[in-house]
């Protein structure tokens, strides 16, 4: 690195660390990026590489009339390089963005680690870095780190987080599967038709079944968007077929009739050898996943690569300690970043990590924080993590209900969005441009 550059830290290597470190170098920021593994992994994580995604391999819809979708064009038009490498690393999802999560991490770590700006150096951080730094180790910080955090904010939060199964593809009993999405949207994912007599004695299996201890915290308190799925089912016998196993816009050609209920496959990887059930977050033991999970028509010999497992996840008491570009005002330049900020999500914590990485490397340059505002989704997370003003701060996945409304508004929910996706890409390439941010990714148009 060349001398006499300002520098900054990274601390954490995932999706909001690598993208923080990526927007400060590209602006000419030296970047020390701190990464634990492979010296140390969480007990959720498995791979030595960055941006390792633990959950599903979704980043969700990739339609701008969605929150998720809108974001992540938000994000290819600022030049972001979890998008750059997610559309490299891309396997068939119907109308979402799915991963080959082996690739995406190869291709992040592969970026970063030859960028000109960026050394990255192996070991844990067990304090509060001195600014300017951005800390982004995730809901999964522990140790010294997470003390020396509720220490510096007062105080300590938590919540629980689940994880859905893979199963082997050759394993999967194809009589009975069948490709196709809902609502026609392509043939990327394999569907495991129930009929009701199936779909009720699955619920009672399910609602039934032993869970694994959480040693804890006896009634931990778990995000909506993680729901373990056995939890979800004890809210009543038809809550999962309006929810995960919904066949609306599904027929079997087996029958040539639509499902009671049916679950869905979705792609691991790009060879298709692996597949994840959509929706199956749980925290069941082992041995039941594979006897419940079994009597999904379909799954009856399904060999599970790996089982759905249940950890902690922490976050900051964000809103009145940061700032909407996520740093902490009690410490100038001192950032926060990822879902440890109470953004929910895995293209959302990459968000907070160029938000952050953006507004630290203007200062940094002598300039000042840009206002994305509420009208986009970026600003929106900014926005809500900062300044929720209710009684009980929660993880929020990124939607239009954050997203500033307009005047005179059609009252056609679809027409709504995208209304407020075309102004929202408006006021991101006018930002673009004016930070020299030229977008050479894929742009879409709203439909």
């Amino acid at each position: 690195m060349q001398k006499n550059k300002p520098s900054a830290s990274v601390i954490g290597a995932g999706l909001a660390g690598c993208e923080a470190a990526y927007q400060l170098a590209e602006r000419g920021v030296a970047v020390y990026l701190y990464e634990m593994k492979p010296k140390r992994h969480s007990p959720a994580h498995k791979m030595n590489g960055f941006c390792e995604l633990v959950c599903s391999n979704s980043l969700r819809s990739d339609r701008l009339q969605n929150g998720a979708g809108l974001l992540k064009e938000e994000m290819r038009r600022m030049g972001s390089i979890v998008m750059q490498c997610a559309e490299a690393a891309k396997v068939p999802a119907g109308g979402a963005l799915a991963v080959d999560r082996d690739e995406f991490s190869r291709l992040v770590t592969e970026k970063l680690n030859s960028h000109k700006n960026i050394t990255v150096i192996h070991e844990e951080v067990e304090d509060i870095p001195a600014s300017p730094a951005i800390v982004a180790t995730g809901p999964l910080t522990d140790g010294k780190l997470l003390e020396a955090i509720e220490t510096f904010f007062g105080e300590g939060l938590h919540f629980y987080d689940a994880v859905a199964p893979v199963i082997a593809a050759e394993s999967l009993n194809m009589d009975k599967v069948f490709e196709g999405s809902r609502y026609e949207r392509g043939n990327d994912y394999l569907n495991c038709p129930m009929n009701r007599e199936e779909y009720l004695e699955f619920v009672n299996a399910l609602v039934t079944a032993e869970t694994a201890p959480l040693h804890e915290f006896e009634t931990p308190r778990v995000f909506e968007g993680c729901m373990p799925i056995e939890i979800m089912a004890k809210r009543g016998p038809m809550t999962l077929a309006y929810g995960p196993l919904k066949p609306v816009g599904i027929v079997d050609p087996h029958t040539g009739k639509r499902p009671y209920a049916v679950v869905q496959l979705r792609k691991e990887n790009n060879e298709a050898t692996l597949y994840n059930i959509v929706g199956f977050q749980t925290n069941l033991k082992f041995g039941e996943q594979k006897r419940v999970f079994g009597m999904i028509p379909g799954l009856e010999n399904a060999e599970f690569i790996r089982y759905g497992v249940m950890h902690r996840n922490t976050f900051i008491n964000s809103p009145g300690k940061l700032t909407p570009w996520f740093e902490c005002k009690k410490q100038p330049m001192l950032y926060f970043a990822g879902q440890m900020t109470g953004v929910e999500g895995y293209i959302e914590s990459a968000a907070s990590g160029m938000l952050a990485g953006i507004d630290l490397a203007l200062k940094l340059n002598g300039g000042e924080s840009i206002d994305f505002t509420a009208r986009t989704a970026i600003g929106a997370l900014g926005s809500y993590v900062s300044g929720y003003n209710g009684s009980d701060f929660q993880p929020m996945n990124i939607s239009f209900g954050i997203i500033e409304g307009l005047t005179n508004a059609p009252r056609n929910k679809q027409e709504r969005y995208t209304l407020i996706a075309e102004r929202s890409l408006r006021i991101i390439d006018e930002i673009a441009a004016n930070i020299g941010i030229n977008g050479t990714y894929r742009v879409k148009k709203c439909e």
